[in-house]
Protein backbone atom coordinates (compact mmCIF):
# COMPACT_ATOMS: atom_id res chain seq x y z
CA UNK A 1 0.00 0.00 0.00
CA UNK A 2 2.87 2.36 0.85
CA UNK A 3 4.56 1.71 -2.51
CA UNK A 4 1.28 2.15 -4.43
CA UNK A 5 0.73 5.51 -2.72
CA UNK A 6 4.21 6.67 -3.67
CA UNK A 7 3.70 5.52 -7.28
CA UNK A 8 0.38 7.37 -7.43
CA UNK A 9 2.07 10.55 -6.12
CA UNK A 10 4.75 10.31 -8.82
CA UNK A 11 2.02 9.76 -11.42
CA UNK A 12 0.22 12.96 -10.28
CA UNK A 13 3.50 14.94 -10.39
CA UNK A 14 4.18 13.71 -13.94
CA UNK A 15 0.63 14.61 -15.04
CA UNK A 16 0.96 18.12 -13.59
CA UNK A 17 4.31 18.54 -15.37
CA UNK A 18 2.82 17.43 -18.68
CA UNK A 19 -0.11 19.82 -18.19
CA UNK A 20 2.15 22.79 -17.44
CA UNK A 21 4.40 21.99 -20.41
CA UNK A 22 1.37 21.69 -22.70
CA UNK A 23 0.03 25.01 -21.46
CA UNK A 24 3.36 26.72 -22.14
CA UNK A 25 3.52 25.30 -25.67
CA UNK A 26 -0.05 26.48 -26.30
CA UNK A 27 0.70 30.04 -25.13
CA UNK A 28 3.91 30.21 -27.19
CA UNK A 29 2.20 28.85 -30.29
CA UNK A 30 -0.75 31.21 -29.91
CA UNK A 31 1.49 34.26 -29.42
CA UNK A 32 3.92 33.53 -32.23
CA UNK A 33 1.86 31.82 -34.91
CA UNK A 34 -1.76 32.89 -34.41
CA UNK A 35 -3.06 35.39 -36.96
CA UNK A 36 -4.78 37.32 -34.16
CA UNK A 37 -1.75 37.87 -31.93
CA UNK A 38 -0.38 41.40 -31.50
CA UNK A 39 3.09 40.24 -32.61
CA UNK A 40 1.76 38.81 -35.87
CA UNK A 41 -0.26 41.96 -36.61
CA UNK A 42 2.79 44.08 -35.77
CA UNK A 43 4.95 42.07 -38.18
CA UNK A 44 2.42 42.33 -41.00
CA UNK A 45 1.94 46.08 -40.48
CA UNK A 46 5.71 46.67 -40.37
CA UNK A 47 6.14 44.81 -43.67
CA UNK A 48 3.40 46.94 -45.27
CA UNK A 49 5.16 50.09 -44.04
CA UNK A 50 8.52 48.87 -45.37
CA UNK A 51 7.04 48.30 -48.82
CA UNK A 52 4.93 51.49 -49.09
CA UNK A 53 6.52 53.98 -51.53
CA UNK A 54 5.72 57.13 -49.50
CA UNK A 55 7.11 55.61 -46.31
CA UNK A 56 10.29 54.59 -48.17
CA UNK A 57 10.59 58.11 -49.60
CA UNK A 58 10.46 59.68 -46.12
CA UNK A 59 12.38 57.14 -44.03
CA UNK A 60 14.72 55.51 -46.57
CA UNK A 61 15.15 51.92 -47.67
CA UNK A 62 16.20 50.47 -44.32
CA UNK A 63 13.32 50.80 -41.86
CA UNK A 64 13.34 49.21 -38.42
CA UNK A 65 10.39 48.91 -36.08
CA UNK A 66 10.27 48.70 -32.31
CA UNK A 67 7.82 48.86 -29.42
CA UNK A 68 7.73 50.71 -26.12
CA UNK A 69 10.91 51.02 -24.10
CA UNK A 70 10.93 48.92 -20.94
CA UNK A 71 12.68 49.71 -17.68
CA UNK A 72 15.81 47.92 -18.85
CA UNK A 73 15.99 49.99 -22.03
CA UNK A 74 14.69 47.24 -24.30
CA UNK A 75 12.14 48.10 -26.99
CA UNK A 76 10.15 44.94 -27.34
CA UNK A 77 6.68 45.70 -25.99
CA UNK A 78 4.23 46.55 -28.76
CA UNK A 79 1.53 48.72 -27.22
CA UNK A 80 -1.90 47.26 -28.00
CA UNK A 81 -5.44 47.31 -26.70
CA UNK A 82 -8.23 44.83 -27.41
CA UNK A 83 -11.89 45.73 -27.17
CA UNK A 84 -15.32 44.59 -28.38
CA UNK A 85 -17.54 46.96 -30.36
CA UNK A 86 -20.88 45.92 -31.89
CA UNK A 87 -20.11 42.33 -30.93
CA UNK A 88 -16.87 42.25 -32.95
CA UNK A 89 -13.35 42.02 -31.56
CA UNK A 90 -11.11 45.01 -32.36
CA UNK A 91 -7.45 45.62 -31.65
CA UNK A 92 -5.35 48.80 -31.87
CA UNK A 93 -1.57 48.77 -31.95
CA UNK A 94 1.02 51.50 -31.72
CA UNK A 95 4.68 51.05 -32.51
CA UNK A 96 7.56 53.12 -33.77
CA UNK A 97 9.66 53.08 -36.92
CA UNK A 98 13.00 54.64 -37.66
CA UNK A 99 14.81 55.03 -40.94
CA UNK A 100 18.30 55.67 -42.18
CA UNK A 101 17.21 58.92 -43.80
CA UNK A 102 18.71 61.57 -41.46
CA UNK A 103 17.35 59.90 -38.30
CA UNK A 104 13.69 60.22 -39.23
CA UNK A 105 11.21 58.68 -36.79
CA UNK A 106 7.54 57.92 -36.90
CA UNK A 107 4.68 56.39 -34.97
CA UNK A 108 2.59 53.71 -36.66
CA UNK A 109 -1.06 53.30 -35.69
CA UNK A 110 -2.89 50.11 -36.69
CA UNK A 111 -6.45 48.98 -36.11
CA UNK A 112 -7.83 45.55 -36.98
CA UNK A 113 -11.31 44.16 -36.53
CA UNK A 114 -12.86 40.73 -36.63
CA UNK A 115 -14.59 39.74 -39.86
CA UNK A 116 -18.19 38.70 -38.99
CA UNK A 117 -18.21 35.85 -41.53
CA UNK A 118 -14.76 34.29 -41.15
CA UNK A 119 -13.74 35.41 -37.68
CA UNK A 120 -10.29 36.49 -38.94
CA UNK A 121 -8.90 39.90 -38.07
CA UNK A 122 -8.83 42.37 -40.99
CA UNK A 123 -6.92 45.64 -41.18
CA UNK A 124 -9.10 48.74 -40.87
CA UNK A 125 -6.27 51.23 -41.17
CA UNK A 126 -2.52 51.71 -40.94
CA UNK A 127 -1.07 55.20 -40.82
CA UNK A 128 2.30 56.68 -39.94
CA UNK A 129 2.75 59.97 -38.08
CA UNK A 130 6.09 61.44 -39.14
CA UNK A 131 7.61 62.98 -36.01
CA UNK A 132 10.32 65.06 -37.70
CA UNK A 133 9.88 68.22 -39.73
CA UNK A 134 7.74 68.56 -41.80
CA UNK A 135 5.17 66.75 -39.68
CA UNK A 136 2.63 64.81 -41.69
CA UNK A 137 0.59 61.63 -41.74
CA UNK A 138 1.10 58.90 -44.33
CA UNK A 139 -1.88 56.61 -44.89
CA UNK A 140 -0.55 53.13 -45.68
CA UNK A 141 -3.91 51.33 -45.74
CA UNK A 142 -7.47 52.53 -45.13
CA UNK A 143 -10.36 50.04 -45.29
CA UNK A 144 -12.84 51.80 -43.07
Amino acid sequence: VKEAGRDFTYFIVVLVGIGVTGGLFYVIFKELFSSSSPNKIYGDALEKCRSHPKVIAVFGESIKGYGETTGRGRRQLVSHIEYVKDGLKHMRLKFYIEGTESGKRGTVHVEVRENPEGGRLEVRYIFVDVETYPRRTIVVEDNR
